[in-house]
């Protein structure tokens, strides 16, 4: 087999490296206030700090900075302010509620970053809705003037939207008639799946460069209210009132302080409390290890808020959650992932156990919905996946949940009988995927009985056991198991990358659909494929010849 080329471990120009930490002290775009049970959270965009030189954020137009500290703030707001029951969502500029994500950041990028950013953008909305969904915090969207594409996207993943009709302001996604492109954060999925606009009308809307206001919008659906100026300040007060009215999940609180996320980077890796990153230049890969606690972790929903952000099951997950964003945009050419554990399957049961037995608790149920989404990113991640399971591993419950998002599953035969994984009640139903079944549901879609027989056994399972199960993809023993692996990675590493993220894409999300499945699954292939068409990004494309005086010229086949 011919040896593919080795790529330089340094990030590509296109990706340098940055922080996905944030903090309201530190935020440069947006606002947040809380005020009892109301957050306002105002997009102020400082169009002079984008997140790279070469464009100016006007009009509030984001980019990904802007996006992070948006991540930030909604992640915070479920652990920090739990006593928070609805969150409006507005601007800070006059007449601009936002203009979308910034053409000419996304012109001058190189095409991993748009789908990057896309895909980060979009798990971000779609955390807004988990944050409505399943913790008691309703989001409003008070659109106080112009509101187009992405803009319009961030208004679709709340709950309601007012627009402000002051003869001006609209709602648009002029994706394709001005750029050539999609509302690449789930904008046409929302619109007819979540709002349930008319197909005719959707198409009508989606391809009105300058969008529909007022009452229009609202008979069309594409918002729930609207009101003058005069009287648009009362409108988003009583609308508030009434959602927050509208919560009733139990009591929270206090708080606890989210600390900072930051590993020690090192040009062989990245190393965290319990999550290191080690990263093989030569086969491109990263061998991604989760470690299990090292001491006893909290044994109830008040000790776990006394303990904080500190936690085992709050922090290894955080961690786990940075680690798989800087390999998506700091580290682009390592294309396979070996997930790895390390530690006592006994200490990783203790943790389940406790959350399992305390999910009622408010800190505990943001715990287990946050290694939920931490799970989710990881299989939305465009990168083939193998977990290896050997000497030491401690891949159960919890973190067997990361085995099973894995494509293959590599498990040693060995002859102490010392290599095992196990099951825990989190198995069950506490983790879902994107389409909202379990992990073994979806493993064993044709063998239901299957997931009952796993999810029946506790204590360690060993390799033989796992292999009738069907919970692992290879077994071999010790003389055979570091060569099968070996020619896996290789022969993984010698294969397209775009027809590997295809393939993944598509096995990965098997039985039903859901609007999550269907934003990543279609948009996100969509606009991967449009985003290097030449009617799109090519020397006459639409979005490269966005701003400028001379018309897009496009390749008028249809295929």
């Amino acid at each position: 087999m011919a040896e593919a080329p080795t790529p330089s471990p340094s990030p590509p120009v296109d990706a340098p490296l940055f922080s996905f930490d944030a903090h309201p002290s530190r935020y440069r775009h947006w606002h947040l206030t809380v005020d009892g049970a109301t957050a306002r959270l105002a997009m102020a965009v400082d169009n002079q700090h984008p997140h790279r030189e070469g464009y100016d954020l006007k009009l509030n137009s984001y980019d990904l900075a802007v996006d992070i500290e948006l991540a930030d703030a909604v992640q915070r707001l479920r652990f920090e302010h739990p006593e928070v029951k609805v969150v409006v969502v507005t601007s800070d500029s006059d007449r601009v509620f936002c203009a979308g994500a910034n053409i000419f950041m996304l012109a001058s990028s190189g095409h991993p970053f748009k789908v990057n950013f896309c895909k980060f953008t979009n798990e971000t909305r779609l955390a807004m809705e988990d944050a409505s969904a399943r913790s008691g915090q309703r989001y409003l969207a008070a659109c106080n003037g112009t509101t187009a594409g992405g803009g319009y996207e961030l208004a679709l993943a709340c709950d309601e939207i007012l627009l402000i009709d002051d003869g001006s302001s609209a709602v648009s996604l002029p994706e394709v008639p001005l750029l050539g492109v999609l509302p690449g954060t789930g904008g046409l999925t929302r619109v007819v799946d979540k709002r349930k606009v008319r197909r005719d009308l959707a198409d009508m809307f989606s391809t009105l460069a300058e969008g529909v206001k007022g009452k229009r919008a609202v008979e069309w659906r594409l918002c729930d209210a609207t009101a003058p100026r005069s009287k648009f300040a009362d409108l988003v007060k009583t609308r508030a009132q009434a959602l927050a009215a509208g919560v009733d999940v139990g009591p929270k609180g206090p708080g606890i302080a989210l600390d900072p996320v930051v590993p020690e980077i090192a040009p062989t890796g990245l190393t965290y409390r319990h999550v290191a990153v080690v990263l093989d230049a030569h086969q491109r890969t990263a061998e991604l290890t989760i470690h299990a606690p090292c001491e006893p972790e909290p044994a109830t929903g008040e000790a776990l808020q006394q303990r904080g952000a500190a936690a085992w099951a709050i922090r290894a997950f955080r961690e786990l959650d940075d680690a798989l964003l800087r390999l998506r945009f700091h580290y682009e050419p390592y294309g396979l992932i070996l997930l790895k554990t390390r530690g006592e399957i006994a200490r990783v049961l203790a943790v389940d156990e406790a959350l399992a037995t305390h999910r009622d608790h408010w800190l505990v149920r943001e715990t287990i919905l946050n290694m939920a989404r931490t799970l989710r990113r990881l299989e939305l991640t465009g990168r083939s996946l193998f977990a290896v399971i050997d000497p030491g591993s401690c891949f159960a419950g919890s973190l067997l949940e990361i085995a099973l998002a894995a494509d293959r599953i590599y498990m040693l035969d060995d002859d102490a009988g010392k290599v095992a994984i196990a099951v825990s009640d989190l198995n069950g139903g506490a983790l879902p995927m994107p389409h909202g079944l379990t992990r073994l549901q979806s493993r064993f879609l044709g063998e239901p009985a299957r997931v009952e027989a796993a999810l029946a056994l506790r204590g360690p399972i060993g390799t033989q056991a796992a292999s009738k199960l069907g919970l692992t993809t290879v077994a071999a023993d010790e003389i055979d198991f570091a060569e099968e692996l070996r020619v896996a990675i290789e022969e993984r590493a010698s294969m397209s990358p775009d027809a590997l993220t295809g393939m993944e894409a598509s096995l990965r999300f098997a039985g039903p659909e859901s609007t999550d499945t269907k934003i990543f699954g279609r948009l996100s292939a969509w606009q991967n494929w449009i985003f290097i068409r030449p009617n799109a990004t090519g020397p006459r494309g639409a979005l490269t010849l966005y701003g400028k005086p001379e018309r897009p010229g496009f390749d008028w086949r249809r295929t």
